[in-house]
């Protein structure tokens, strides 16, 4: 079997394909709740990493679960109520018996996200708060069964924080290294960031110095446009359109290739992708002005609109799908709500993972789980079939670590 994996791995270098084509999704604790969508939902045989979303980080570097009961108290009905000891369920179990029952599966523990990132920048900062972070953050690696650790911090402001950054991947990678030399000889535990699509932010980081930390870059392919914005634009073009410039203030082409122009290797870029739609009411169209963005499919009022919708929501009642063949993007447009909503569809899924499988990239990303359809038009069934060949997908999907020295019924308090 090695000798054919490693003829495999030889000719797709020879011909400039990733060895490894990842199909990973991340699965965020809070959709238990409201969106009704658990780890047993995911659709193990079509992905090849978890990233399990979100833990946060205290000002003294700790990396801790904010949702105890999501992450390791929910009872399923596979649960037993009788087991004495301190014993981990939820999601944390529920992942470790999902990678137990497809065991090339891989879970990465996620850290920090949009709104707790707070912390990143002082716990950087020092030799301390990144000590006390490397090690709490494998300590949950391990007691709960994970095969590594994915870093998001949105997002280092400027070059001392791409310095501190560095650093902060560097104490996790020796961690890692450490754990692995002694109860895991021979197998790499991954590392991986989360990162930006925008100039502003990517250009803040030792992107080469980075890539040699790191196992992957999830290049977040996506929020190009929004509530923030002036036009109903593009969230997640593939291309610039020149001649329409408001429907394209980013472009996923051009940080891919500033990222490859800056010695970052193209195996490593994962291309992150949306399971959801951006909505832009009172509207005339794509690339013009609107005024709002209304409620998305979980808003429920408490907070302010986000206009997020499920992919598996769309497109809404009396909306047409159109297509931006030049950005490879595309869109629904209500003409008599005046409502677009830009989300990727099978067509331009298609068209990505070809991009993807052609430039070399490392594979597929999405956020998140829960949105996606279960039918036909699953995109993340989509990037498995047309982003890369089956020995491909299957080179990635090996080797998950299912034997943790501490047993998954530890809490991993750190």
């Amino acid at each position: 079997m090695a000798l054919v994996t490693n003829a495999l791995l030889f000719l797709m270098a020879s011909v400039g394909m990733s060895a490894c084509y990842q199909n990973a999704v991340y699965f965020p604790s809070w959709a238990v709740y409201k969106r009704d969508y658990h780890p047993q939902d995911l659709p193990a045989a079509e992905i090849s990493h978890v990233l399990y979303a979100f833990m946060d980080v205290l000002p003294s570097g700790q990396v801790y679960t904010k949702d105890s009961y999501s992450d390791l108290e929910r009872r399923y009905p596979t649960d037993s109520w009788t087991e004495s000891g301190e014993n981990a369920y939820g999601c944390v179990k529920q992942l470790f018996n999902l990678k137990k029952s497809n065991r090339g599966l891989k879970t990465l523990l996620s850290i920090g996200g949009w709104t707790q990132s707070a912390n990143f920048p002082a716990v950087a900062s020092t030799d301390a708060g990144r000590s006390t972070f490397a090690r709490s953050s494998v300590v949950l690696m391990r007691d709960w069964g994970f095969d590594g650790i994915d870093i998001d911090w949105e997002y280092p402001d400027d070059a001392e924080e791409s310095e501190n950054l560095a650093l902060l991947l560097a104490a996790v990678r020796d961690e890692l290294d450490a754990y692995a030399s002694q109860h895991a000889p021979g197998y790499r535990f991954l590392l991986t960031i989360a990162s930006s699509a925008g100039k502003a932010h990517y250009e803040n980081l030792d992107l080469k110095r980075i890539s040699g930390l790191v196992d992957v870059f999830y290049l977040m392919g996506y929020d190009y446009s929004g509530p923030f914005a002036s036009h109903a634009a593009h969230q997640a073009n593939l291309y610039a359109n020149a001649a329409k410039s408001t429907t394209t203030p980013f472009s996923t082409d051009a940080a891919i290739a500033a990222y490859l122009e800056a010695g970052v290797p193209a195996a490593q870029i994962v291309l992150g992708m949306p399971l959801f739609g951006r909505a832009f009411q009172n509207t005339a169209g794509l690339g013009e002005p609107f005024c709002g963005v209304g409620r998305g499919s979980w808003d429920d009022g408490s907070m302010e609109d986000s206009g997020a919708w499920d992919y598996k929501a769309l497109p809404r009642p009396g909306a047409e799908v159109m297509y931006d063949d030049t950005a490879v993007a595309s869109f629904s447009y209500d003409a008599q709500a005046r409502t677009l909503i830009s989300y990727d569809t099978p067509r331009t899924l298609k068209t990505k993972a070809s991009y993807v499988r052609d430039k070399g990239l490392g594979g597929a990303m999405f956020w998140e789980a829960s949105g996606d359809r279960t039918d036909g038009d699953s995109l993340i069934t989509t990037s498995r079939e047309f982003g890369a060949s089956t020995s491909a997908f299957h080179i990635c999907n090996v080797n998950a670590h299912c034997d943790a020295p501490t047993s998954i019924s530890n809490w991993g308090r750190a």
